[in-house]
């Protein structure tokens, strides 16, 4: 799907343009939104911008690298944008490559799936943006991304609290398996926020995209807001790996204790066996034939039967 838009110099509102005419359009200062397009979109574009076929298909692989390359008179940025993934009765979270391209006059974006990220901008939320100033688009976008990230891993900490809650009271595989989709999604965040971190780093340290002196505030925020995120990812896995090591262990403990229980039952009831089919022989059994001999038998299996509970629990085998 191709979506274009442009901000009105006038009232400072970005305004959606129709794409049916893009390829007699003139594209200076406009912003194309390409969200998983067709090869037939990747192709209209391609000609109507001069941006290589190759370039806007970069971040249509879902293991593309973040990374910054430049190619002709275009610049195409990749970096990972976090992603919530809608399971049975849950949610779980991943990422994605989003790709961001500059060319002299317009401004490509091009992402797999649907993301708030972009609607934050169409829908004039994101202040001082505009489709005029390309590198502050840029800086925004990452800005915005890492507040997302730190959005959704707040979010994350609530989910394991509040699954561990529900573990405190009932150990079931759904929790479990909750829980470890959660550690997942912080191994993705942070690999994400890693690759970003790099990303950040060349665009601070280099000129190829063009830096303007007002952007330069922009700029270090996102670097703290990216090495925040990367803290709170990696505190947040740590506390998650421990609570399910913690939880493998109790599951392990609880396994023993049921065990021992039940072997501890199994030798308790198996006097009385032992002792029932030792007197149910024929031959040289005491008793045999009197009429009191059931009562006896019944009274010495008893007994046995008491002493050996009570050396077990004393032993704490019970």
């Amino acid at each position: 799907m191709i979506n274009i838009y442009q901000t009105d110099q006038r009232t400072g509102h970005v305004m959606e343009i129709s794409s049916e005419i893009i390829g007699g359009m003139d594209l200076n200062n406009k912003w194309i939104h390409l969200t998983n397009p067709t090869d037939q979109e990747i192709e209209l574009v391609a000609r109507a911008t001069g941006v290589s076929e190759d370039t806007i298909k970069a971040a249509l692989d879902e293991e593309e690298r973040a990374r910054i390359e430049v190619e002709d008179e275009a610049t195409l940025t990749i970096f990972d944008i976090p992603k919530i993934e809608e399971e049975s009765n849950y949610f779980s979270y991943s990422t994605m490559p989003f790709g961001f391209i500059i060319t002299k006059t317009t401004t490509i974006t091009v992402c797999l799936k649907e993301t708030s990220l972009t609607h934050s901008f169409t829908n004039n939320r994101v202040k001082t943006f505009s489709t005029y100033k390309k590198s502050r688009f840029l800086y925004l976008l990452l800005y915005n991304t890492h507040v997302k990230y730190l959005q959704y891993l707040r979010q994350i900490d609530k989910a394991s609290a509040r699954i561990q809650n529900e573990l405190h009271k009932s150990t079931k595989n759904k929790e479990l398996i909750q829980l470890l989709d959660l550690e997942n999604s912080l191994v993705y965040f942070s690999t994400s926020l890693k690759a970003n971190g790099v990303v950040i780093e060349k665009l601070n340290r280099t000129d190829i995209i063009k830096r303007y002196e007002e952007d330069m505030d922009l700029i270090e925020d996102v670097a703290i807001e990216n090495r925040q995120a990367q803290e709170m990812c990696n505190i947040y896995r740590d506390i998650l790996a421990s609570t399910m090591d913690a939880y493998a262990s109790v599951i392990s403990n609880n396994l023993n204790i049921v065990m021992k229980l039940l072997t501890s039952l199994t030798v308790i009831l198996s006097i009385p066996t032992l002792l029932a089919s030792l007197w149910g022989m024929n031959t040289g059994v005491p008793f045999q034939g009197k009429a009191w001999g059931f009562y006896v038998v019944t009274a010495i299996s008893l007994i046995a039967t008491i002493i050996v509970t009570v050396i077990l629990y004393r032993k704490k085998m019970l």
